[in-house]
């Protein structure tokens, strides 16, 4: 029997779950020992893996798991997350688009779960976020910031939850708080562009997997910082490396920033 911790994997037949499924082949620690899926999808009842049968039934998917990883749906990872608390099963999860309710609940969880919530596993996003709050810090306020996101026409939330994230960081980076400054829209006649304001634009379209650009303007010059991803490959070996570092934590809400040591 193999020493790895098990793995439910919400979505185990969809886009990201099959990432997911492949990346977990690489990581040692980790195996795939559980699968998820919506009602009535049609292999339901199907061997995906030896000993690994796909249902929709969260309790039995998490049967011999440690820790699951998600990509779903606001309502399904809260649902999935409640089976994991009573089962003791940590929980990572990518989903975006919770709202404030949503993450109260999440983090009810995680008074007796490790959880980890991020918008973006991607180590280079991350890594972006970082710079982008030491650029507003250093910048200071002589510079507006932009944000800019485009991702693909099935994506269900806008702005992304990348996108939010940065702005999250560039208000950081400027001591100020993203909720109150933030803008999302803009039609008509608009007046001035309120000082201290952090815009953000979403398009969508096609099957881009993401991309994101801060854009901090000065006057007679700007800095940009951009990410493009081109598959999604990534983010599903982000979400395996959280899951293999949340396994033995204590309960707790985690970042993906402690996981890639970029908290400090």
């Amino acid at each position: 029997m193999s020493d790895a911790t098990g793995v439910m994997v919400v979505g185990a037949e969809g886009r990201m779950g099959l990432e997911v499924r492949e990346a977990l082949a690489s990581e040692p620690s980790l195996r795939f020992a559980g699968a998820l899926e919506r009602p009535g999808h049609e292999r339901l009842g199907d061997t995906l893996a030896d000993g690994v049968v796909l249902t929709d039934d969260p309790k039995r998917a998490l049967d011999g798991c440690g820790v699951a990883i998600d990509f779903s749906i606001p309502a399904s990872t809260l649902a999935n997350l409640r089976a994991a608390a009573e089962a003791g099963v940590a929980y990572v999860t990518g989903t975006t688009g919770v709202d404030e309710a949503g993450r109260a609940e999440l983090e009810s969880f995680a008074e007796r779960i490790p959880v980890l919530h991020a918008p973006n596993f991607s180590v280079s996003v991350n890594v972006l976020g970082h710079l982008a709050r030491e650029a507003a810090r250093l910048l200071g306020p002589g510079y507006d910031a932009e944000l800019f996101e485009l991702h693909h026409g099935q994506k269900r939330d806008a702005p992304s939850g990348t996108a939010l994230f940065l702005g999250e960081a560039v208000a950081e980076g400027q001591g100020k708080t993203l909720d109150e400054h933030v803008i999302l829209e803009r039609a008509g006649e608009t007046g001035v562009r309120p000082e201290g304001a952090i815009g953000i634009q979403a398009l969508r379209g096609g099957d881009n997997p993401g991309e994101h650009t801060i854009y901090f303007i000065g006057r007679g010059e700007r800095v940009e910082l951009t990410h493009r991803a081109a598959t999604r490959g990534h983010f599903a070996v982000g979400a395996v490396r959280a899951a293999a570092w949340i396994v033995g934590r204590p309960p707790g809400l985690y970042r993906n920033e402690q996981v890639l040591g970029l908290d400090g």
